[in-house]
């Protein structure tokens, strides 16, 4: 354990073994929903439950203990929210391409985002979008969430007449999806840990006592990863089609990484005299190796958790903290009945959870400059509406770009955005 300590440099940055651990505990509880809602998202798109069960869990492990060991941060990933749905619902089920293809997709994402985290490039693009469209995708990533979690529970359907309606709110699987969300926030508004996880095996536990959901079983063999493994069709991830999916995957992945790891930096102890971040390099290289693995194995991209700040928040800060969440994840190998178990509407709650911490991304938002919140609004709101966080990233920026010009505010362009703009633009008259 000594040999571990020094290798972590636990004294150095002023913690203690067990805080490592039980802070890496914390994060883990915190986070663990995901091995559930996961499969539960991408099987809507074809693929086989117990194959992304696993995939989810080694994606996450592999991730997380890269990050740690190598980049000694108390960070840990998984499969993300957003980019999931995204995945399923705005790719297969939208585009009508195969889950084979869109695993291509994340594929080539992950490998410009390797390549990206090698170079200055990273910085640059970073520094480039402007900050009100960086907040306005990722509240919209929030409602995309939102109305995915709505409708899984019921709570939202189809209307001809008005395209959405209200559901039954006497049905029993639409009151249990609306006790698990109070749950959640009731829980984690008293910072008990894994109020999501606690809140999914309540409503589950309710629904397999009174009969509404079928208990398979508790502890199994793991699944076969045949059916996903190595599945992904690359090349024809390489369509004009596809190109966009591609950077919407890219951009997601790579923008929600950049702001998870420095919106901790501070709180871990890794922001320098000089403002620097310490390790900031070899943190987003993981990520990019695990979107990598991650879409080998079968499932959508890997990306950093913020939930992390809850094992931070315990006194996690080294790359020990990560190494316990990637070992808890590979416990999890062997509770795939359990996983299986879990009805959609108690998983349904966790979407619309997560899609109202996203949503706070709003409030940063320049309200003083209409031609800043203007667009941030349009791309939050047509993500959810038209189904895609594709087309709210790229009208998100033609609008932008074309309201600055207009306006005579081109001191305001940068080339990163007038590129995707001009990109965003050719796409649809192409399609068109």
């Amino acid at each position: 354990m000594e040999a571990i300590a020094r290798y972590f440099d636990v004294a150095g940055k002023r913690s203690s073994v067990r805080t490592e651990l039980l802070a890496g505990l914390a994060t883990f509880l915190t986070m663990a929903y995901i091995i559930v809602v996961n499969p539960a998202i991408l099987s809507k798109a074809g693929m086989d439950f117990g194959s992304v069960f696993v995939a989810t869990i080694l994606a996450a492990a592999i991730g997380t203990m890269i990050v740690g060991v190598w980049a000694n941060w108390p960070i840990a990933m998984a499969p993300g929210m957003g980019l999931n749905a995204f995945f399923a619902f705005g790719v297969v089920l939208g585009m009508k391409q195969s889950w084979e293809v869109a695993l291509g997709a994340v594929f080539l994402a992950g490998i410009l985002f390797f390549i990206l985290s090698l170079t200055g490039l990273r910085e640059w693009i970073i520094n480039s979008i402007p900050k009100s469209l960086k907040l306005g995708i990722g509240a919209g990533i929030g409602f995309f969430l939102a109305i995915i979690g709505l409708k899984n529970a019921g709570i939202v359907v189809d209307n001809p007449a008005t395209l959405v309606g209200l559901g039954d709110l006497s049905s029993f699987p639409v009151l249990l999806a609306g006790l698990g969300f109070v749950g959640m926030v009731a829980l984690d508004r008293m910072k008990i840990p894994g109020a999501i996880v606690i809140s999914i095996l309540v409503v589950s536990i309710v629904a397999w006592v009174f009969g509404i959901a079928d208990l398979k079983g508790i502890v199994g063999s793991v699944p076969s990863m045949a059916p996903t493994f190595l599945h992904l069709d690359i090349a024809g991830a390489f369509s004009v089609a596809m190109m966009g999916v591609v950077f919407a995957f890219l951009f997601v992945d790579f923008f929600d990484t950049a702001g998870t790891l420095t919106s901790v930096a501070n709180v871990a102890g890794k922001v320098e005299a000089d403002g620097k971040i310490e390790g900031i390099g070899r943190a987003v290289v993981s990520d990019s190796i695990a979107t990598v693995v991650g879409a080998l194995l079968g499932t959508s991209n890997t990306t950093s958790y913020i939930e992390s700040g809850a094992g931070i928040k315990e006194g996690g800060r080294t790359g020990l903290t990560a190494v316990t969440v990637a070992v808890l994840f590979l416990l999890c190998l062997f509770f795939a009945p359990l996983a299986q178990s879990i009805p959609g509407f108690a998983t349904a709650p966790a979407l619309v959870f997560v899609a109202a911490f996203f949503a706070r991304n709003l409030k940063d938002i320049d309200w003083d400059d209409v031609s800043e919140y203007a667009p941030a609004v349009l791309a939050a709101v047509l993500m959810p509406l038209t189904f895609s966080i594709a087309n709210g990233i790229a009208i998100g920026f033609i609008t932008y770009a074309v309201i600055k010009l207009l306006s005579g505010r081109f001191s305001d362009l940068n080339p990163a955005v007038i590129l995707v703009a001009i990109l965003g633009f050719l796409h649809y008259a192409f399609n068109a």
